[in-house]
């Protein structure tokens, strides 16, 4: 995405108000969770249990913990950004790149949590059966998560409309109209490779979705509840969906599909499979003097294949992204 002239980055008339009121609801969303973290940097136990895993690695506790914090922090800069004047002048890709990780980060959660919620009410909130290791107390989930639901609710409005007033033009039309320069051999390839990449950790994901144990540790088979099962299934949706948009997208067809909802869903699931399989990976190689909670490979293996397919793909929008702001 390039520059736009002042004319493109100005703000719709009639959704002022609308949006100070969703960058205050963005602004209070993140409170809960970094008063949270503040307070378990500082050595409170509120809302972890005794006997929890937690406890177990205070000085790990404050990194993660300062590092999160900070993620936290930067949603409430990027509301501000997402309002300000200043912020239609900010340069594309540096607002880009956080954007997609708050889009990927954020859009599982905001999916995956309410559908846990309502299998549980038709499941009975069945659990494993084998009995759990105490880790937070429920009440922080539903804290937490609804927070996290509210920050993408209100963050992905204010970005909707942000990037309406400042690239609008990018995705006007339909596939079949887009010119042959806004992907080319080179971008095709990536798509591909992507596609092809994604293959295992859809594999994967799906089959354990439907109850099958094949690389999965004797523990992780023993705790399996309705809640893994859904995440399970979430992760292989988001890399089929990841995977067939980006396609269309880089393809141009099915040609009568729209510009706008065919790079939206691209771009929301290429992050979510590019995040949480960079997340996953990094929270897999952590090390675990239990030899019961080390991640066996192929799980390692399915994070690594979702993490590069994510950016293989994210890089085919964000190629698309700039030769279509520079073509209109």
């Amino acid at each position: 995405m390039t520059e736009t002239t002042p004319a493109a980055a100005a703000p719709a008339p009639g959704t002022a108000a609308a949006r100070r009121a969703l960058r205050v609801l963005a602004i209070l969303a993140c409170l809960p969770y970094i008063a949270l973290k503040v307070a378990w940097v500082a050595g409170s136990d509120i809302g972890i249990p005794a006997g929890s895993v937690l406890l177990e690695h205070r000085r790990m506790m404050v990194v993660v913990n300062s590092a999160t914090v900070l993620a936290d922090v930067l949603v409430v800069a990027l509301a501000l950004l997402l309002t300000q004047a200043w912020g239609r002048r900010f340069p594309a890709w540096l607002l880009a790149l956080p954007m997609w990780a708050a889009t990927g980060l954020l859009a599982p959660i905001m999916t995956g949590y309410p559908t846990q919620l309502v299998v549980a009410l038709f499941t009975g909130d069945e659990r494993a059966a084998a009995p759990r290791e105490p880790f937070l107390d429920d009440w922080v989930f539903g804290v937490v998560y609804s927070g996290f639901i509210l920050q993408g609710l209100a963050l992905g409005t204010l970005f909707a409309l942000y990037a309406r007033d400042r690239w609008g033009h990018v995705w006007r039309g339909r596939l079949g109209e887009l010119s042959a320069r806004t992907s080319g051999p080179g971008v095709r390839a990536t798509a591909l490779a992507g596609a092809v990449v994604a293959l295992l950790p859809a594999t994967l994901h799906l089959i354990w979705a439907t109850g099958a144990t094949t690389g999965l540790s004797p523990r992780r088979i023993a705790e399996r509840d309705p809640d893994f099962h859904v995440l399970e299934a979430q992760t292989a949706g988001f890399v089929a969906v990841a995977v067939v948009l980006t396609l269309f997208l880089v393809l141009r067809r099915p040609a009568r599909l729209g510009v706008r909802t065919t790079l939206a869903l691209a771009w929301t699931s290429s992050a979510a499979v590019g995040c949480w399989g960079a997340y996953m990976s990094l929270v897999a190689l952590l090390p675990d003097a239990d030899p019961t909670k080390r991640v066996p490979g192929l799980v390692q293996l399915s994070y690594a294949g979702e993490m590069i397919t994510g950016f293989l793909l994210a890089a085919c929008v964000a190629v698309f992204l700039r030769r279509r702001s520079a073509e209109a």
